[in-house]
């Protein structure tokens, strides 16, 4: 059988594939060798092209090409792939090289935000079925980060005004999300997290 033939069947015949392999993989490891750097990256290229192979082997059509050249654009395909997978770990490596590795504040600061979060959607929610007159307070406080003060000037409220709907908002708020003690911290975690 030719190579054009072994290629054809090697998707549904194994036999025709091991055929097809032992006639060409002397090729492929040389096409492997000239574009690896060091020695022990020449059997991974190979590997990665010969699943490529097998993957696409239907894909092959004797009509216009011949099977070697075809394996080669294979190859090539695989190469190019790979380099830039390569070159895009490269340019992320130096873009954290120099960089600090997270200390325990920073991982107790993910964590907290990952816990914000998780009850953001609850707390979206409850936040929108407030009264309007409390919604508007409680966003613009725990979710646009302005002080009491500021909130009942933005409104054009008394602060006293301000603050009793705000106190309003945040004991229905705690009612809405359960229990008092959890919601509370709840609350001051998901004032930057909620969008």
């Amino acid at each position: 059988m030719t190579e054009e033939q072994l290629l054809v069947q090697a998707g549904r015949d194994r036999a025709a594939f091991e055929e097809f392999y032992r006639r060409t993989v002397a090729r492929v490891v040389a096409f492997a060798a000239r574009r690896c750097s060091r020695p022990e990256e020449v059997p991974d290229l190979v590997a990665a092209i010969w699943l490529e192979v097998i993957a696409s082997a239907h894909r092959f059509d004797p009509r216009p090409g011949r099977a070697v050249p075809w394996v080669l654009g294979v190859a090539a395909h695989v190469t190019a792939s790979d380099a830039r997978r390569r070159a895009r770990e490269r340019e992320a490596a130096e873009r954290l090289a120099g960089r600090r590795v997270l200390d325990e504040d920073d991982v107790a600061r993910l964590e907290r935000a990952i816990d914000a979060a998780a009850i953001a959607p609850e707390a979206r929610a409850a936040i929108e079925g407030l009264p309007p007159g409390e919604r508007v307070v409680i966003e613009l406080v725990a979710m646009e980060g302005l002080t009491q003060e500021e909130a009942a000037r933005a409104l054009g409220l008394r602060p006293a005004a301000a603050r009793m709907r705000l106190a309003r908002a945040r004991r229905k708020l705690r009612e809405a999300l359960g229990d008092p003690s959890e919601t509370s911290v709840a609350l001051r975690r998901t004032e930057k997290v909620i969008p």
